[in-house]
């Protein structure tokens, strides 16, 4: 039914035993654990990629938290248009949940088909998939220093037992105790590693903490590794060689990827940075804006110069008037200035001096609403 793992799992490690057993021989259980533990590597370097994207989507949905759970509160009642703005926010910010599930849906199914082909190794088995009766025998016949890589101590059903392989149930326990205590360890440690980093971006503001995230994190804390310690003596042997290799290269990778991606991340703050820096008026400069209409305290200045213009024009043309008491000067006439009556070579009209004028002088406009002096006196 499963034919499509079983049979890409068991070429994979049937590959490595013919690389491991040219060196080691055939027949020996190191070139048989390191097939298994090669068969990890390969899946996961295959896997590179997608985890990747899987922790870029992660941070992205981190980020994305507190938005959504303001989506949820403003559509609680309405279940379709909630999913709908969820995939809009999830879109605009690059996010896909499906990314963040891929690597771990496609390791179950391949500990699985590694779990299966394991227990098919029985004695007087012809075939095993793409192994023949010879390489068959030859793995059933090896051991690990003394131990069965396919036996198990309290087996599964199907699963072959100790005694089954002709091995030896003490030889057994050692070597699988060990094993067991650095599986549990190693997944603990994993998983404290991917704890931590969550943790620090919810310090920082870059997550929003969720309970649901935090029951979660408790899980792979403590209940996986225990879990791994407790269900080993049911497993194959080599499944633990499996479980420890695959945290090993997890550890490794998290390290390096985590490490790629916070560079990434500050180098766009520092170049965020120094955009803005140059972005920036110099001291002493006022900012312009974009798009080019200036500031409003530069709109009132420009609204304000023509007013300052013909204040001036105003003063100076009261400051001739004022040099009489009837508005003449000793050549009859101010400059731009009214007066009462007539100079000595000017007559005024309508109380305006214009006998003086100057020969290109600018009329002076009065503002409406002003008052002239003569009406003032009368």
């Amino acid at each position: 039914m499963l034919d499509f793992i079983y049979y890409p799992v068991s070429f994979i490690m049937w590959v490595w035993h013919k690389v491991f057993g040219f060196v080691l021989g055939d027949d020996s259980g190191v070139a048989w654990a390191l097939s298994v533990v090669f068969l990890v590597f390969t899946l996961r370097l295959i896997l590179y990629k997608p985890f990747v994207s899987q922790v870029r989507s992660m941070r992205k949905m981190q980020e994305m938290a507190p938005e959504m759970q303001k989506l949820r509160k403003k559509y609680a009642n309405d279940r379709q248009k909630l999913a709908t703005e969820m995939q809009k926010l999830q879109q605009q910010n690059g996010a896909n949940p499906i990314m963040g599930c891929l690597p771990i849906l496609v390791q179950i199914p391949v500990f699985i088909g590694l779990f299966h082909v394991l227990r098919e190794f029985k004695p007087g088995k012809t075939e095993n998939y793409v192994f023949n009766a010879a390489e068959n025998a030859s793995f059933v016949d090896s051991d690990f220093f003394g131990s069965k890589l396919g036996a198990a101590i309290w087996p599964l059903q199907n699963t072959s037992s100790v005694a089954d392989l002709g091995g030896n149930l003490v030889s057994q326990w050692i070597v699988m105790v060990p094993l067991m205590i650095m599986a549990g360890i190693f997944t603990h440690v994993t998983a404290r590693h991917s704890v931590a980093r969550q943790q620090a971006q919810i310090a920082a503001g870059t997550a929003a903490a969720n309970p649901q995230a935090e029951i979660m994190q408790k899980l792979m804390l403590y209940v996986f590794p225990i879990g791994v310690v407790v269900g080993a003596p049911f497993l194959p042997l080599a499944v633990l060689f499996y479980w420890v290799a695959n945290n090993l290269w997890t550890l490794g990778q998290q390290w390096v990827v985590y490490k790629r991606i916070d560079a990434e991340e500050a180098e766009k703050e520092q170049k965020a940075t120094e955009s803005a820096k140059a972005l920036a008026p110099r001291p002493g400069q006022k900012p312009v804006r974009k798009d080019g209409k200036g500031t409003a305290q530069d709109v009132r200045r420009i609204a304000d110069e023509p007013l300052e213009a013909d204040s001036a024009q105003g003063s100076d043309g009261a400051s001739a008037e004022g040099g009489s008491p009837n508005g003449s000067t000793p050549n009859g006439s101010g400059a731009n200035g009214s007066g009462n009556g007539a100079g000595t070579n000017g007559v005024a009209k309508n109380g305006n001096g214009s006998g003086g004028k100057k020969p290109g002088a600018k009329p002076v406009q009065r503002r409406q609403g002003t008052k002239s002096k003569r009406g003032k006196r009368r």
